[in-house]
């Protein structure tokens, strides 16, 4: 049978206050981890989002907390090769930043620790409740986006896509890249049935991805 994944439904008020609250508390940055010895207790729920480089997750992350720079978004595709932690929700639970998998300017050496690094924490993280993969409107699913899809499936873990800046497009092509990020998923079992699409600058969606998020806690 196929599944349809349609858009997510704004949230109604009781779902919205729930969202809000959750992140009304301050969040804070924890710490960045370069090995899984480093990885903080897994002793609460926590939800990663990861993307290409330049596809907003550091201005997405700033959008659902509220804050301007707790996410730093990085001029150089693949420079940034960390696991970002930060505790949101009056540390009732982790914000996890996957580095941006594009790495043109990186050495391969560099690509090479960071993906055992993103394989070992997707396989290992017991409190893991879901990943968000962010989308590019503009762009739509790329070889890259499949791939970590793919290691998601793999790893059993459940993952919902995110679409971001969709302020930038007009609605048919809007229209086109929702169509084709359809297509894709029905290529991925771990997929959750409902798509987020959202603008970090205009505000779009950071309601509906905090509900979603506030069920998941």
């Amino acid at each position: 049978m196929e599944v349809k994944f349609p858009l997510a439904e704004e949230p109604d008020d009781f779902s919205r206050e729930k969202g809000r609250m959750l992140f009304a508390g301050e969040t804070t940055f924890l710490k960045g981890v370069v090995a899984m010895d480093g990885m903080p207790p897994d002793d609460r729920i926590e939800v990663c989002f990861a993307g290409r480089s330049n596809v907003g997750k550091s201005s997405l992350i700033n959008a659902l907390t509220g804050r301007k720079a707790l996410a730093r978004a990085s001029n150089t595709p693949g420079r940034t090769q960390e696991i970002n932690y930060f505790c949101a929700g009056e540390d009732s639970h982790y914000l996890v930043d996957l580095p941006g998998y594009g790495f043109a300017n990186a050495p391969l050496p560099v690509v090479e620790k960071w993906q055992r690094l993103l394989k070992n924490y997707l396989s290992g993280r017991a409190t893991l409740r879901r990943a968000f993969v962010l989308i590019d409107t503009r762009h739509g699913v790329k070889k890259v986006d499949h791939e970590i899809m793919s290691l998601l499936d793999r790893s059993a873990v459940a993952f919902q896509v995110v679409m971001t800046k969709m302020d930038k497009v007009k609605a048919g092509e809007r229209d086109k890249t929702l169509n084709q990020i359809r297509k894709e998923l029905q290529k991925h079992p771990a997929a959750f049935p409902e798509i987020v699409m959202t603008s970090s600058e205009k505000g779009i969606g950071i309601e509906t991805l905090r509900s979603i998020i506030s069920t998941l806690i």
